[in-house]
């Protein structure tokens, strides 16, 4: 009977070792942390408005296509009688087929336009692409912060109830007041309460990066990220200009667009000049005599050629020629703007970037080396009771005053550097 309880117990011990090991892979994957780099993937492959944007390459084909067809045949049909008009022996009977021919190279021109509308539509969704990356990136970005946010709290309340405790102990040695206690207390409950503000801040950007990411509800990945305090930027704005001229799709969308235009005036130029319409037709004819009291039909066959061709003496699409030439003119006034805008908005980037930057030199050089030791030797002075309670609050206070003020320099020149690089178009780390 024992030796069957011990096997009976060995055998679902060694079941729970299997169910550990085999689960192991997957507790490993489901918990695995996201990078920046993997987020912004997910977001572009999963992201709602990209996605929807992307199944309008249909339409863009679709025009291409049509593009590609010839005009379709004509088929003609015309039968006549002589009944009514009392010639009941007299018929007529015509069977045809006729076909446009385009003239002056349409159809290769509108190919050559539906080829254009692909490529600007490339650039229009490569330009999406920029956006939602540096949207995503921001996001990501803000979900760190709250993080180390959090974390920051989270020392701040150990750190009260520490000092909590120390108060206990001097209050029941006697060499405080209990006012003091009191005053601890408060601070410990507003670090707690702080830490709640934290985290709703913390739920908001996540569920904003989840919203951009795709991702369906429930879904809740880790990600791993850090703030990097960086380098001093090597490139000058005259570069980071250059580079923008060459790699933003939206600049790229409007020089297209400005070829299409000189595409679309070829074009409207070509429609000026009308097609041919060729035919051939079958005819029969029946026609009936009397002569002498006798009645004869006769019965013909003929086949016609036919040729037609419009004569443009009223209209030659002089107004589609102008509205093309104005579709370019106001394309290049556009893709000028453009370029001015992006000009504008990578020097504000820049020296956004340059500032945070100080901003952070001066945190690393100045305050951060000294503020953590200033506030262990307070707490120590305080446990010694050479200060009272209120240096030590005022203490703490600006310890996570500067400590928060430093994360948000951090977040700040990444999130710099996240909109220079869109501004640019390309990466610069």
């Amino acid at each position: 009977m024992g030796t069957t309880v011990f096997a009976r117990r060995a055998l679902l011990l060694a079941s729970g070792i299997l169910f550990v090991l085999s689960s192991t892979p997957l507790l490993a994957e489901t918990q695995q942390k996201l990078s920046v780099t993997q987020v912004v993937e997910v977001s572009l492959q999963n992201n709602g408005d990209l996605k929807s944007y992307r199944e309008e390459k249909g339409i863009r084909d679709a025009g291409k296509a049509r593009a590609e067809l010839l005009p379709n045949p004509t088929l003609d049909f015309e039968a006549g009688t002589g009944a009514l008009t009392g010639s009941s022996s007299e018929n007529n009977l015509s069977l045809g087929v006729s076909q446009e021919f385009l003239l002056a190279g349409k159809r290769q021109k509108r190919l050559a336009i539906a080829g254009q509308e692909l490529e600007i539509y490339r650039w229009q969704l490569a330009d999406r692409e920029r956006l939602l990356r540096e949207e995503v990136k921001t996001s990501f970005y803000d979900v760190v912060l709250a993080e180390q946010r959090i974390a920051l709290s989270d020392r701040s309340i150990a750190l009260n109830r520490q000092l909590l405790d120390v108060t206990r102990e001097r209050l029941a040695a006697g060499d405080i007041p209990e006012l003091e206690m009191g005053l601890v207390k408060v601070e410990l409950a507003r670090s707690e309460g702080a830490r709640i503000e934290v985290e709703n801040t913390l739920n908001r950007s996540q569920a904003k990066l989840w919203a951009l990411m795709g991702l369906a509800t429930g879904e809740t990945p880790a990600i791993a990220g850090t703030f990097d305090a960086g380098t001093v930027m090597a490139k000058k704005p005259v570069e980071l200009k250059q580079l923008a001229q060459g790699k933003r799709p939206d600049l790229k969308a409007l020089e297209a667009e400005k070829d299409r235009g000189e595409a679309d005036i070829t074009l409207a130029r070509a429609d000026g000049i009308p097609n041919l319409t060729a035919g051939l037709a079958f005819r029969r004819d029946t026609t009936a005599m009397e002569i002498g009291g006798i009645e004869g039909k006769d019965t013909a066959y003929s086949i016609a050629l036919r040729l037609s061709l419009p004569i443009p003496l009223f209209d030659r699409n002089r107004a589609g020629v102008q509205e093309a030439k104005a579709r370019k003119s106001s394309s290049e006034s556009r893709l000028t703007a453009a370029i001015r805008n992006a000009e504008r908005e990578v020097e504000t980037a820049y020296a956004g970037l340059l500032n945070a930057e100080k901003v952070l030199s001066l945190y690393k050089s100045n305050i951060i080396p000294q503020l953590e030791e200033n506030l262990q030797l307070t707490r120590e002075a305080y446990r010694l009771g050479e200060v009272d309670i209120l240096a030590v609050i005022q203490e703490q206070k600006k310890f996570f005053e500067v400590s928060d003020g430093y994360l948000t320099a951090l977040h700040d020149r990444q999130a710099a550097l996240t909109r220079l690089e869109s501004a640019v178009g390309d990466s610069l780390e």
